[in-house]
């Protein structure tokens, strides 16, 4: 399997190694593993592991996830984003991933992605089976500073998937 893989997976299922919505952090953290950092609020929390965030609610003890974020961006930067739990799982990821890539991934598993929203610097897509939302990057360089460069490898270019996320909030919005 491939880190495109992963993220059709997520796309089209709505969870990460077989933990999704409604999954408590004990599950999560059997799941995906110790090596991550939590932000507590009230009654919230978010549970950070690099590459995947989750955010949960509820009361102490019974807390429940309501969302998760694959954060594509951070893989940029390093792979020391994703967990090992993932990279055994899935092999390498690569730095970057191209929408047209994934989108070509989740048609394949017999899913459909749909534009949403195409204004602004970023626009998202939808995959109504699964309520799933996908942002790309439409302008790198939305401030126009001029510097940006379209060949240099360490930066985002147009097409890129910035993040995927899984929300039941939307799926009302099938």
């Amino acid at each position: 399997m491939s880190d495109l893989d992963f993220y059709a997976h997520v796309a089209t299922r709505g969870d990460v190694l077989g933990t999704g919505i409604g999954s408590g952090p004990d599950a999560w953290e059997a799941a995906v593993g110790p090596g991550y950092l939590d932000d507590r609020g009230a009654g919230l929390l978010r549970r950070d592991y690099g590459l995947v965030e989750v955010s949960f609610s509820g009361a102490e003890g019974s807390m429940s996830c309501f969302g998760i974020s694959v954060q594509v961006h951070r893989l940029i930067h390093g792979h020391s984003a994703v967990p090992p739990t993932l990279e055994r799982e899935y092999g390498g990821f690569a730095p970057r991933v191209r929408f047209q890539d994934l989108r070509s991934g989740i048609l394949s598993l017999g899913r459909t992605v749909e534009p949403e929203d195409l204004s602004g610097d970023v626009h998202r897509y939808r995959v109504p089976e699964s309520g799933a939302r996908i942002f790309v990057i439409e302008d790198p360089d939305p401030y126009g500073d001029g510097d940006y460069d379209v060949d240099d490898p360490e930066i985002h270019q147009a097409g890129d998937v910035w993040a995927l996320n899984v929300s039941p909030a939307w799926w009302g919005t099938r």
